[in-house]
């Protein structure tokens, strides 16, 4: 049971139904489907032009798809859109930050958007500052902040009104070990809240350890989904990284390195 801006929502956090997206002749994305539901994590596995981030772009609103929908705490993305962007956070896998504010005026910033009454924006930047060693900068321009200190600050700013649902399109890409043992605590921290994460990565452990299911999309299609413990019941074997690289062609390569170790 989670709060969806008008009223409590009971269903799935995020849903989508035949999303479809076509680039010219090129099927980018066929016909996925997927659930998540509150308090879940999710990894959204894929080799590299799978459809993941295009997936992605079409949930979160920032693609229009060919076919198909996307729901988020019960909202069309397409025919609801500020219900349905009120309700989520999104770290894209490059952050475009606004460089000429300082951390402060872009918390701030990012706050007035959701329509965050003043005072809490106030109080939850504070927090998300101190939560992510960014106090000492926060008054400086992010230009001058390092791909980590952006990548962190993104992240503080998809949090500061709270969502109850987070994308996250490769969130430790960049990041020393200290900051990414920090965003796998905080994503751990938001699913005992109830808040829903989905998240693309091609970190397979940090998949393996921390998610409670994946999904895994390979030519624009899923071809698994489910817990480790459900994969492996349908017949296959391994780790994590076995199972991925078995459903999407590549252990072949496995194979080969594993010769030339």
């Amino acid at each position: 049971m989670i709060t969806n801006g008008t009223g409590t929502w009971h269903g799935p956090a995020i849903v989508a139904e035949g999303l479809r997206k076509l680039y010219g002749p090129h099927e980018a994305v066929k016909h996925v489907d997927l659930v998540v539901q509150p308090g879940e994590i999710v990894g959204f596995l894929g080799p590299n032009g799978a459809g993941k981030t295009t997936t992605i772009k079409m949930l979160t609103g920032l693609l229009t798809p060919t076919a198909g929908r996307a729901l988020i705490l019960g909202h069309d993305i397409q025919r609801e859109p500020v219900a349905a962007k009120a309700g989520f956070g999104y770290v894209p896998d490059t952050p475009n930050l606004y460089g000429k504010l300082t951390g402060w005026e872009f918390l701030r910033f990012i706050g007035r958007l959701y329509r965050v009454p003043p005072a809490q924006a106030e109080h939850r930047a504070g927090e998300l500052l101190r939560l992510f060693d960014l106090s000492t900068a926060a008054s400086d321009l992010i230009e001058g902040y390092s791909h980590g200190m952006q990548q962190k600050m993104a992240l503080a700013g998809a949090l500061v009104h709270d969502p109850k649902v987070l994308f996250l399109d490769e969130p430790t890409v960049g990041l020393d070990p200290k900051s990414a043992r920090l965003i796998k605590d905080l994503l751990g921290q938001l699913r005992t809240m109830g808040t829903a994460v989905f998240f693309s990565t091609h970190i397979l452990e940090i998949a393996e350890r921390m998610c409670d299911r994946v999904i895994i999309i390979d030519g624009g299609q899923i071809v698994a989904a489910g817990t480790l413990a459900e994969l492996r019941a349908g017949g296959e074997q391994g780790s994590l990284e076995d199972i991925f690289l078995n459903l999407t062609g590549g252990a072949e390569y496995a194979e080969l390195a594993a010769v030339l170790a």
